[in-house]
């Protein structure tokens, strides 16, 4: 009999930025002045807060300081039939956003409120893992408008093997033909205290800041956010095909194949697909600009199926070769 775990909503999570906390992250994932100061200075005529920084919301909640990751997450609810999951051993799969109204410099004046939901949890076999896959939409509490729209893919190590449905097939964005050269691509090198940098946004996980965790799940130390190069990789997406503006970003999503250390140096490679069928993400249904990416450390990928949606009539696809 193959256990199924069904749908699990969570009550709504209030959560709160500063203007701060938007400059903060435009800085840790690698926004450039030379781009452009919109997402770098408060009083720039055209600040903007960059569009996925409500990736980190989920962490962050209200807290104006440090959380204790583990302790926090130890005491979520699981859905009815779920088996034990520990979060100490849990890395991001996959990540998507998709983008329906700008947000605010900052949340003051307003409530905003996460509304979380398990989709399901999956067995993906003995000595393998688990999978819970959720959905996470900010919306503006007074006015119910939604803002963003986010799933989640947790991978918990060597949990599988309890019974449960193994999940649907992951939808792929591989690059076109091994023969044609990325119509652009760029150069973002981490070092040491890229990660303690990253996490002041709200991402207190342990396994981002000392050697212990990362030594105890087999990466040998201290490895970096998987949304630090998920984010990057949007940052560089969008200043290459999205005129650095926030509202062209209208989807975005990749899969996270391979650690990060701290140090290592992000090959990201970028191809312009062209027009995309009609999808409806939001803001109606129209034909948007597909970008595809891999980003790479050496030979090795490790964020794969990357695509990102952009709006075409303000897109023009310059190309660089690299910063």
């Amino acid at each position: 009999m193959t256990i199924t775990v069904p749908q699990f909503k969570y009550a709504p999570q209030e959560t709160s930025w500063l203007t701060r906390d938007a400059l903060l992250f435009a800085s840790s994932i690698g926004c450039r002045a030379r781009d452009g100061l919109h997402f770098l200075y408060e009083l720039h005529p055209n600040f903007q807060v960059f569009p996925t920084y409500p990736i980190v919301l989920t962490f962050k909640h209200t807290s104006l300081s440090t959380v204790d990751f583990l302790a926090r997450n130890a005491v979520r609810t699981l859905p009815p039939g779920c088996p034990p999951l520990d979060w100490s051993v849990a890395v991001d799969g996959r990540r998507r956003m998709t983008f329906v109204k700008p947000l605010p410099p900052s949340s003051e004046g307003k409530t905003f409120e996460i509304h979380s939901k398990v989709l399901g949890v999956f067995d993906k076999g003995k000595g393998k893992g688990s999978v819970m896959e959720l959905e996470h939409v900010l919306k503006q509490k007074e006015s119910g408008e939604v803002y963003t729209r986010a799933w989640e893919s947790a991978f918990f190590k060597g949990t599988g093997g309890w019974g449960g449905e193994r999940g649907s097939k992951i939808i792929r964005y591989p690059p076109p033909s091994p023969s044609r050269h990325p119509d652009a691509a760029s150069i973002f090198q981490t070092n040491e205290e890229t990660a303690h940098l990253y996490r002041l946004n709200g991402d207190y996980n342990p396994l981002h800041a000392t050697p212990e965790p990362g030594q105890a799940l087999g990466y040998g130390g201290i490895i970096m956010h998987g949304l630090f190069s998920w984010n990057v990789a949007a940052q560089t997406v969008l200043s290459r095909f999205g005129k650095n503006e926030a509202k062209n970003l209208r989807d975005f999503e990749a899969r996270f194949a391979a650690p990060v250390k701290p140090g290592d140096k992000l090959d990201i490679l970028m191809w312009d697909m062209g027009l995309s069928e009609k999808v409806d993400i939001g803001r109606g249904s129209d034909r948007l600009r597909e970008i595809r990416f891999v980003v790479k450390v050496g030979e090795t990928v490790v964020l794969s199926d990357g695509r990102a949606l952009l709006d075409d009539d303000k897109v023009k696809g310059h190309v660089d070769s690299k910063l």
